[in-house]
């Protein structure tokens, strides 16, 4: 039996089936089908990674090194990732063409474009500044997506340390929600963010931290909610 093509190995190959003059964007005509959507989240995330790059003027080690941590790329493999970094870096098309793109083929705010934005805001704290730049960008790259602006304050609440966070923003809950529904929206949130429905939904294994990353965001919210409210 054939050994199964590695995630990046397929990247690869849906690199070289971009026909002559075609820009990286196109490559997600190409990757509807279900069993490509992981294929698809990698190159969406590295992408507009590469957009964002430019956003703050600068690509740097951290940023770089984020990737790494993201998708824990193996021995021989980085340059199949520095590739899609590099022609989305030097692709003429802008970022909200890719967004675009992306959003069409996932549908607009499904959970697995929350697990891109993730993955940006991730990088953007990569080198411990958030700057207006990246602000704008992810703002803007959520707007795309189809994602409530509940949603992309709850991310920026959990990733950016002095965006004042609370356990209501990453919720996405009304302070004040009645301690029994925070509970069901909790455990719905919880459920959807397992490892396991996460890459279902199209998240490659090799980028599973950030479903647990998530995971940890929640519990952490949730404890504080019931705890503030046992004890006022």
């Amino acid at each position: 039996m054939d050994k199964p093509l590695s995630l990046w190995s397929r990247i690869a190959q849906a690199l070289s089936a971009l026909g002559r003059g075609e820009g990286l964007s196109s490559v997600f005509d190409n990757l509807r089908e279900p069993p490509e959507r992981s294929v698809a989240f990698t190159i969406a995330v590295i992408a507009l990674g590469a957009k964002m790059a430019k956003a703050d003027g600068q690509v740097t080690r951290d940023e770089v090194a984020a990737f790494r941590r993201i998708f824990q790329i193996p021995a021989g493999e980085e340059v199949n990732a520095a590739r899609v970094f590099d022609m989305a870096r030097t692709d003429v098309a802008g970022f909200d063409a890719y967004a675009r793109k992306i959003a069409r083929m996932f549908g607009p705010g499904a959970d697995v474009l929350k697990d891109v934005l993730e993955g940006l805001f991730f990088i953007a704290m990569a080198d411990g500044d958030y700057h207006e730049g990246e602000d704008a960008f992810l703002h803007e790259v959520a707007r795309i997506f189809g994602l409530e602006e509940c949603c992309f304050r709850a991310m920026k609440a959990a990733f950016v340390p002095d965006s004042a966070p609370d356990p209501w923003s990453v919720l996405e809950v009304a302070p004040g929600t009645p301690i029994a529904e925070v509970r069901k929206i909790w455990s719905a949130k919880v459920r959807e963010a397992h490892p396991d429905r996460a890459i279902a939904r199209g998240l490659p294994p090799e980028a599973v931290q950030l479903a647990e990353q998530r995971l940890i965001a929640l519990n952490a919210a949730w404890e504080e909610i019931r705890d503030s409210t046992a004890h006022p």
